[in-house]
């Protein structure tokens, strides 16, 4: 008979040689990812070096870097980008705040879905950018204008997918949730979000982007901070290399977030069993 002890050193081997499988693949894909960017810039160095380019238009690697580095000293970069961040991160929770109990409300009340549906859709076709010059004359200058572009352009893809992953439930888990007779406090928890979770990331993500594209679009129309200022006076002032540096950390940041996104859907996804498994899946009535 194994004792406990052995039992739990086969575990940890086992552990042990799963993590060992996985990491050839991890650094597979992570060299994978990097090989198009790591062209990307030797050809823009090399472009740079055999001066086939203008200077100007295409200022070199090292122009750029330097640019980053005399923003990072002076603190304009950290203070530009703090800005952003705080304009975009609280307007996208705002927006999801709004879209995912709405987009459950339409869900459980179907009547209130074909209430609104009309609006929704208008509303939805109206480009965020086209509203800033009502926006800025109804709320002004300040913080409330752009965080009213980012709740506008963000909500729509979150809510959209979180519906779209509600629907599309299998009917066969709602039987079994009313078979049981849990409160819908518990079916929220244990069938719809989980259930629904692969398309809610999807909303997420995709909000998180739009709110980017937004933001920048607000603060390049008006705002005399942010990324997107620090862009457009840079433009003004015909510095094209801190023009790059602004674009290289509005794309960071989106693959960063990006990233973070998808981890944390990880940790609650059904692979890591807070929701339904493999087998209950395939469970038939």
């Amino acid at each position: 008979m194994r004792t406990p002890k052995g039992a739990e050193a086969k575990t940890a081997k086992a552990m042990l040689k799963g993590a060992k499988a996985k990491a050839p693949k991890g650094a597979k894909a992570l060299a994978c990812a990097l090989v198009l960017p790591l062209c990307v810039v030797l050809l823009w160095w090399a472009l740079s070096a055999l001066k086939l380019v203008n200077p100007y238009l295409m200022p070199s690697p090292r122009k750029v870097l330097g640019a980053a580095k005399g923003l990072v000293l002076s603190g304009a970069l950290l203070r530009h980008l703090g800005i952003s961040l705080y304009r975009v991160i609280s307007g996208f929770a705002l927006a999801v705040c709004i879209a995912l109990p709405g987009a459950l409300v339409f869900y459980c009340v179907p009547p209130v879905k074909n209430l609104f549906r009309g609006i929704f859709e208008f509303v939805r076709a109206t480009p965020p950018l086209a509203l800033i010059p009502l926006l800025i004359l109804w709320m002004g200058i300040g913080e409330e204008s752009k965080r009213a572009v980012i709740v506008l352009a963000s909500f729509f893809p979150v809510f959209m997918n979180a519906l779209s992953g509600f629907e599309s439930i299998d009917g066969r888990w709602l039987e079994l949730s009313a078979s049981l007779e849990l409160s819908f406090r518990r079916r929220l928890r244990w069938i719809l979000f989980p259930a629904a979770l692969p398309q809610l990331v999807t909303g997420l993500r995709l909000g998180f982007g739009y709110s980017w594209r937004a933001l920048l679009g607000a603060e390049l129309i008006a705002s005399a901070s942010g990324l997107g200022y620090l862009i457009t006076d840079a433009q003004e002032m015909a510095r094209v290399d801190v023009v790059f540096v602004g674009i290289l950390c509005i794309g960071t940041l989106g693959l960063v977030f990006d990233k973070l996104l998808r981890l944390a859907a990880g940790r609650f996804s059904p692979a890591d069993g807070s929701g339904p498994s493999a087998e209950e899946r395939n469970w038939n009535a």
